[in-house]
């Protein structure tokens, strides 16, 4: 399966943003050292009739032009600071956002607009630029048009520069723009150190140190040099209902999803991997923290605007202890999350930066894409049928774990969703004969 790509075109604000070039700061969410990273997604857009008249390069490129004007950090660069190491934002006047233009031959339903993909078609589909040029250029993004009118737009973002739900907000900005707005109708907001700016003095009051190491050597997403494979588990609705039924039958409590789902799965990664009993595990996610703090964060907030929220046991106690009070242990993490907690773990940053943080080895990170707002960046033919990420780097994690919708062109009755996982090649057989034990309910 061959793409073809030709050389990118740098798109620039419509009009220019500023006059000057100027240094933004960022806030002490942003510069986590878990930050410096990219995410990597594709969306999947069936074609249209309507889309067989127009180029979805030209309508994107034109969308992100303008909204580039309001959204101008993204055509920045992140650059150290001699006094700290830690990065700031260099806007530079007449930079812009670099967009590649693809083509293949073939359409979207042969490979069931990529639910059927090949694993390596799809990284072909979003641009994986190396660390110095990630840097340098922010967003990236890539139209790959399919015979049939279909494409896919992939996307490299720095992490540095906002989280899931900032780049949604900027998308769904850029998609309201191509449907026909004049403008943007949320004012992006920056403001990240005022906002989410460390204590006058910083204080920690809220013990974040016992999830959090301090190691100057330690380089987060390093530790592992083992080849790491996708794996997807399909979640069915009535295997779901009946699992949470027994856990509340033991526990007494009801679960979420993301609670009872995430124990099985990071019980059985456990139990496959072979831990050391005595070594630590975390359970890792990251919680929305825009109306959690006082005062909240404006509605145009696009920056990192989540903190991780850690669950921690030893290998050998996850193992031993009944399933449900593993989702017990996930269920109590979130009574942590308060205004102290997140004002806590940006002083903590501010206090232990050069220092090294980490949240060490052993993470295995969560995240649930099922309700991120995906299906809202219409560029005019209507959302993605699928959207799928590619990074595997996340909270300190180098093996996380995504909740996804199913594909919107899907047949049939939609039941469930899907999980993808990233596993060490060498524990997937063991992986799955763990998860088909809760398949077959067999967990009392």
């Amino acid at each position: 399966m061959d793409v073809k790509t030709s050389p990118p075109t740098t798109i620039q604000p419509s009009q220019p943003p500023f006059t000057d070039d100027h240094i933004l700061p960022l806030s002490h969410l942003d510069t986590d050292r878990n930050m410096n990273v990219p995410f990597r997604y594709v969306r999947a857009y069936a074609a249209t009739n309507q889309q067989q008249k127009t180029d979805p390069f030209d309508v994107i490129t034109n969308a992100l032009s303008t909204t580039l004007v309001k959204y101008y950090p993204y055509t920045g660069s992140l650059h150290r600071r001699t006094s700290d190491g830690r990065f700031e934002l260099h806007c530079r006047v007449g930079d812009g956002v670099q967009v590649i233009p693809a083509t293949v031959d073939f359409p979207l339903s042969s490979v069931n607009y990529l639910d059927d993909a090949d694993e390596e078609f799809i990284e072909l589909l979003v641009p994986n630029p190396d660390e110095k040029t990630r840097e340098s250029n922010l967003l990236i993004l890539q139209v790959t048009k399919f015979s049939c009118g279909g494409y896919t737009l992939g996307a490299c973002v720095h992490h540095a520069l906002c989280d899931g739900l900032g780049a949604t907000l900027f998308f769904n900005a850029m998609a309201e723009v191509a449907r026909g707005a004049s403008g943007v109708t949320v004012d992006p907001v920056w403001d990240r150190s005022s906002l989410l700016g460390p204590r006058e003095p910083p204080r920690t009051d809220f013990p974040i140190d016992q999830f959090l190491c301090l190691d100057k050597n330690f380089v987060p997403y390093s530790e592992l040099n083992e080849k790491v494979v996708r794996e997807y588990y399909h979640v069915k609705d009535d295997w779901l209902d009946r699992f949470k039924a027994f856990l509340h039958e033991k526990s007494g409590s009801n679960f979420t999803t993301f609670e009872a789902l995430g124990a099985a799965l990071w019980q059985a990664r456990v139990k496959a991997s072979n831990i050391p009993r005595d070594e630590k595990v975390k359970y890792a996610y990251a919680m929305n923290i825009r109306r959690l703090v006082k005062p909240p964060l404006p509605a145009g907030y696009w920056g990192n605007g989540c903190v991780p929220i850690y669950a921690q046991i030893t290998a050998g106690d996850l193992i031993d202890r009944p399933i449900w009070e593993t989702a017990e242990l996930i269920k109590k993490s979130k009574k942590n999350v308060s205004d102290e907690y997140v004002h806590s773990f940006i002083d903590f940053q501010e206090l232990n930066y050069d220092k090294g943080i980490n949240a060490g080895k052993w993470v295995s990170a969560f995240t649930d894409w099922r309700h991120l707002g995906h299906s809202t960046v219409d560029f005019g033919w209507g959302g993605p049928v699928t959207v799928i990420p590619l990074s595997r780097n996340l909270l300190g994690s180098v093996e996380p774990c995504f909740f996804l919708p199913y594909s919107e062109a899907s047949q049939g009755t939609k039941d469930g969703f899907k999980v993808l996982l990233y596993l060490r090649a060498n524990v997937v057989v063991a992986f799955r004969g763990e998860m088909e034990k809760f398949g077959n309910m067999e967990f009392a």
